[in-house]
């Protein structure tokens, strides 16, 4: 009786809503962040050139496609989004699912795997968007965040979102492993006592 009400699928229940909790708030950290940084548009119209006293003006559209690594950030955080999605209703419409052995195994990796994702393209992003904000002198390319200001700040609030993703997601795979352990270490309980009896 007393086992009943402390094991649910693989751990404690306070384990349980823990991993429940967590998830849903990587779900909605990384979904923010593959939302905003999907709308980040900016459009000016900004003079490029002077001949004489007339100047010559271009309207310039800063996009998160015009930057390979924008387009695996959203494309990163939309697949930890899609991952936490499908594990919190594995969790919530199945509890009574065994989470055992190689079930248990295997989503311990991919919550890990899914840390190290939505890290990389994170930092991705911090690389871009530092190049964004102060230019590179050596190289000669010059900053735009001086231009497109609005631009900027909404790719930083996508990224910030991203970094909350990446902390919420190593908890995720702390507390998966964790699970495991204990449900390693039930198993071998289970197995003494078998094995004696």
């Amino acid at each position: 009786m007393a086992r009943e009400k402390i094991v649910v699928a693989g751990g404690t229940t306070k384990s349980w809503k823990l991993l429940l909790g967590l998830r849903i708030f990587a779900f909605m950290a990384t979904l923010a962040a593959a939302i905003v940084m999907s709308l980040n548009k900016e459009t000016k119209t900004l003079v490029v050139a002077t001949i004489g006293t007339v100047p010559i003006k271009a309207t310039l559209t800063a996009k998160f496609q015009h930057t390979p690594a924008f387009v695996f950030f959203v494309i990163a955080n939309v697949m930890v989004s899609f991952h936490n999605l499908l594990m919190i209703a594995l969790q919530i419409f199945s509890p009574k699912l065994e989470y055992k052995g190689l079930r248990l195994l295997s989503i311990a990796i991919l919550d890990m795997l899914n840390a190290t994702l939505v890290s990389a393209a994170a930092n991705a992003a911090v690389f871009v968007a530092e190049l964004g904000k102060n230019g590179n002198k050596h190289a000669k390319w010059n900053k735009v965040c001086d231009r497109f200001a609005t631009y900027c700040d909404h790719g930083a609030g996508a990224i910030i979102a991203a970094f909350a993703g990446v902390i919420l997601m190593l908890l995720v795979s702390a507390v998966s492993i964790s699970r495991l352990l204990i449900n390693s270490k039930n198993f071998s309980t289970t197995a003494t006592t078998t094995s004696v009896v």
